[in-house]
This record gives C-alpha cells, structure tokens and sequence, in this order.
C-alpha cells in the first residue's frame, strides 16, 4: 500500500495570508493610513469601547471602521447611529479576518483622507490571533469579568498583541480579578506590551489610552 502524504495546508495559508498582509501594510502607509486591529472575547465591550475612544479623538483623527461578525450588522449599525463611518463585514462561519478579507473591506471604505482605519475582529481570543490581517498595530481587551487566567489559557493573543486594554475597571472592587497577575502573565509573554487599564463606563483610563493612541495615528509614518 503507498504511502499515504502529508500536506500541510495552514502552513501553506498563513505564509500566502502574511504576504498579502505585508503588502497591504506598505499599500496603506504610503496613503498615511493607519490600521489597527481590535480583539477580545465576545462581550468584552469592543464596540462600546470604540465609540468612547472615537468620541475622544474625531475632532482630530478622521476614523473608518471595519466590523466584523459571522452574522448581524448590529455593531456597525451602532457606529453609523453616533456618526461614525462603518462597514460591516460578515465571515459567514469563520471565526476571524485574514488580510485578504480586509483587503476585500477597504475596497469598500473611502480610504481616502483616513488617518485610522479600525478593524473590530470577530469576537475570539483564539483564531483571530493567528492570522495576521494587515494591521500595524494589534491590541486586545481583556474585561475585568473575564478573569484574571486568560493570559494562562490564550498565550498566542498575548504574544502577538502591542497593546492589552484591561476594560471594565469598573467591575474591579467586586471581583477577585488580580491586575498584577495579568500585568506579570502578560509581560512574561511580551515583555514589550503596552498595558491600560479602562472603564468606558466611568472614563477611567480613556485619556491616557487615547492620547496614546493618537499620538501614535498622527506621527505614522513621519
């Protein structure tokens, strides 16, 4: 009986997947346009948190941003209704964006006379960090609800990501959540991640996350 070959085909799909995300990259600075990819868990507060951080920066940032669901239109609906430029993209099953589908979604924006671009990945704290779609910055939340264990359980999103937001501060005083366990796991991953602590609800910690930000969007590529 011959023997039976072995193909690896995700090797295969995230080298092709890195290519076209490194030529997306070097497309978008030469148009002086920053993309940033958004990752939590489901309910960790994505959408709300991005609405806080626009409402902080659009007088000086002009932002468009890229939603991403397997069904619904809900969050991108949510955008629109503040005044925020959004598309939605639905995956259809798949449970994260690649850099061909964000490619497919910025043929539908008017990139032009963006200075942020804002993916909001599909809600997942698995998928979504293998696959590299484009971004020069990744940054993922982490919610106080969600305990203090996910950098135990997810290392790759930690690894890959240069900013974790710690949201719903707010939640702190009644939970055990430990903030210096999750500092301490989070820097034994990546020693070089950026770390904020946030409550869109009250606005702790918004300014100093979003002073960053923008500082970051407005000296790309200067």
């Amino acid at each position: 009986m011959d023997e039976v070959r072995l193909i690896e085909v995700k090797e295969d799909i995230l080298s092709d997947n890195k290519a076209q995300a490194d030529g997306l990259r070097i497309s978008l600075k030469a148009e002086k346009s920053f993309l940033m990819n958004l990752m939590s868990s489901p309910g960790a507060g994505k959408t709300t948190l991005l609405m806080k951080s626009i409402a902080k920066i659009k007088d000086d940032v002009k932002v468009g941003v890229m939603e991403a669901d397997i069904d619904s239109k809900v969050d991108a609906e949510k955008l629109v209704a503040q005044g925020i430029s959004a598309i939605q993209l639905r995956t259809g099953g798949f449970c994260h964006l690649d850099a061909n589908m964000v490619t497919k979604g910025l043929e539908a924006m008017d990139v032009k006379g963006l200075d942020l671009i804002i993916i909001e990945n599909v809600g997942n704290l698995v998928c979504p960090a293998e696959f590299d779609t484009g971004a020069v910055l990744n940054v993922m939340l982490l919610s106080v609800p969600e305990g203090d264990d996910k950098p135990l359980k997810y290392p790759l999103m930690f690894t890959v990501c240069d900013v974790l937001i710690v949201t719903k501060m707010d939640y702190l005083s009644l939970s055990d959540f430990d903030l210096n366990a999750v500092r301490e796991r989070a820097k034994k991953l990546n020693p070089n991640i950026k770390i904020f602590e946030v409550s869109a609800k009250t606005g702790e910690g918004l300014d100093d996350w979003t002073d960053w930000l923008k500082n970051e969007v407005t000296t790309f590529g200067k």
